[in-house]
């Protein structure tokens, strides 16, 4: 099969060929405006395909195809919202050559206008897919997915990069381009616009079990679900799409650029976008990961729901999964099944059982949650995954009423001043060898009150769900202070990991925040608890381990 991908040494079209990398079946044309970046990346491709440098300007396509005759053009270049009037003249040379098309096309209405050619597709026995990328194929498999279970009202997703990802010139073309302009989607149940990067929403991404991305910023992108979504879900009241790039602090000045663009009816930004290129691909810090997330809130069995999809890539991971889509459909192809022809977007093109054969591969990880509130609260935070846990474990979190486990527990204490200040003013108990400990759970609120009694020795705290920036986390208050933790799944341990912290409500830094290995887990029938309390500075707080069973109810 002999591939010619436009763009093909840039950011989508060579990461595309690296996944294509292990099919000896392959002949790879890379194409672009410049030979020399071509060459370059033929000469440092590691993989089974041939590869072969060409020289192509996409008004040149028609020519190319008579004397490349590719089997499949893949259009990884773009900006698809600056292609003029003759946006389409890729795909009309296609059909003109009967050679069938892919394209990671994200301008709304370049993918929204596709199915013009249908019926020309059909006739040249070609498949013409636009929009085969993260978005729409990715969220319009996980929807699908949803719809199984429900009647789907209205839509929210989003997708936030790692920080060290990196993000092409024409992608930041196309993004800065439509800032503060007007973006077609559906609202109330009418047609009708909002303002491009203007509008914002905070969401974490949390997949079950598994350490959760910070809360991130997202704001309103024009992206081709906007459009395509209503009419795949009739139903649909609703739908926003959004990006959180990070650093938060440009992200925000692109958001008041964006505001001061619709308010004042400036011309368009895109002037500016080697400027945030620039800077936004040398503001590298932070955690190394990235994530996504869909949203859907609707009905089943009559009843209001909402459920929601995430992921998480960590590392060099996420920047691949825009060129999953066409890697699917390429693998689906040379193992006999092809897509039917005609022209479409790539809403329907793919499953999410697709997507999940490749992110098996990688240190990608999904996972959905059902919004339910009147589950016990380590159910809620984990969801899925609390199922996973060790017996003893689950049966200490699956009640959400009023109950009692005893047993015995090995207590150590930091001998520093200020350590032993710190245990005075929460009422950790002394340091023992073995001491009996009896754990009393108390719903109190939406949350559950532990009061822990160690040889005489009694002390407290309040758990519950994070709200806000601390959406997904545990929420644990001792006095005046009150930490967040993201509940992980370790083999058989349940971890918890500090994120945030507040004294006395305010928000303080990370580098004071108390720390220490703490986990749950069963040992010989038994629940096991090992909890260790460090600061900065003041070194071991407290630390305490031990064994607890449930207290028969008479």
């Amino acid at each position: 099969m002999k591939i010619l991908i436009l763009g093909g040494y840039g950011v989508f079209g060579g990461r595309l060929a690296e996944l294509l990398a292990d099919l000896p079946g392959l002949e790879l044309l890379i194409c672009g405006r410049d030979r020399q970046r071509a060459e370059a990346f033929c000469a440092g491709y590691r993989g089974a395909p041939a590869v072969t440098p060409v020289a192509l300007d996409r008004r040149d396509i028609a020519d190319a195809l008579a004397r490349l005759a590719p089997d499949l053009v893949v259009d990884a270049s773009g900006p698809f919202q600056d292609y003029g009037a003759d946006c389409y003249r890729v795909v009309e040379a296609c059909i003109a050559a009967k050679t069938d098309y892919l394209d990671f096309a994200d301008g709304a209405d370049f993918v929204f206008g596709i199915d013009r050619f249908d019926a020309a597709a059909r006739a040249a026995g070609i498949t013409i897919l636009s929009g085969v990328s993260s978005f729409p194929a990715l969220t319009a498999a996980v929807l699908d997915e949803m719809a199984k279970t429900m009647d789907i009202r209205s839509v929210e997703g989003g997708i936030a990069p790692s920080p060290f990802a990196g993000i092409g010139l024409n992608v930041m073309r196309a993004v800065v381009g439509y800032a503060g302009a007007p973006v077609r989607l559906r609202r109330s149940g009418r047609d009708t616009h909002g303002v491009g990067l203007a509008e914002t929403m905070r969401f974490t991404v949390a997949v079950p079990g598994r350490l959760p991305l910070r809360s991130i910023h997202f704001s309103l992108v024009d992206v081709p679900d906007l459009q395509l979504l209503p009419r795949a879900l009739p139903g649909l009241t609703d739908i926003w799409m959004g990006a959180g790039p990070v650093p938060e602090i440009l992200h925000r000045i692109l958001n008041l650029l964006a505001k001061a663009r619709h308010a004042f009816r400036l011309p368009s930004l895109e002037p500016f976008s080697g400027l945030f290129y620039a800077v936004l691909n040398r503001m590298k810090f932070g955690e190394h990961r990235g994530g996504m997330f869909v949203r859907a809130r609707g009905l089943a069995d009559g009843k209001p729901v909402e459920r929601s999809w995430h992921l998480l890539a960590e590392a060099d991971d996420g920047p691949y999964i825009p060129s999953m889509a066409i890697e699917a459909i390429v693998r689906k192809w040379l193992a006999g099944t092809r897509p039917v022809p005609g022209a479409r977007s790539s809403v329907g093109a793919l499953d999410l059982a697709d997507y999940d054969a490749l992110f098996a591969n990688r240190d990608i990880h999904t996972g959905f949650r059902d919004h339910d509130s009147a589950a016990p609260l380590y159910r809620r935070l984990l969801g899925d995954a609390f199922d996973t846990l060790p017996g003893p474990v689950r049966a200490l979190h699956a009640s959400a009423v009023a109950r009692e486990w005893r047993g015995e527990a090995e207590v150590r204490r930091g001998r520093g001043l200020l350590a032993r200040l710190a245990a005075a003013i929460v009422g950790f108990p002394k340091a023992a060898t073995a001491t009996p400990v009896t754990v009393a759970f108390t719903p109190e609120g939406d949350g559950e009150r532990w009061t822990r009694n160690f040889g005489g020795r009694r002390f407290s705290s309040l758990q519950s769900e994070g709200r806000g920036r601390n959406a997904c986390l545990l929420v644990e208050r001792f006095g005046p202070a009150a930490f967040a933790m993201a509940l992980v799944v370790d083999g058989d341990r349940l971890r918890l990991v500090p994120r945030r912290w507040t004294l006395l409500g305010i928000p303080m830094p990370h580098f004071l925040m108390p720390d220490g290995p703490s986990f749950e887990t069963g040992a010989d029938g038994k629940f096991r608890f090992d909890v260790e309390i460090r600061a900065p500075v003041i070194g071991l707080i407290v630390g305490y381990r031990g064994t607890l069973e449930p207290v028969a109810i008479d």
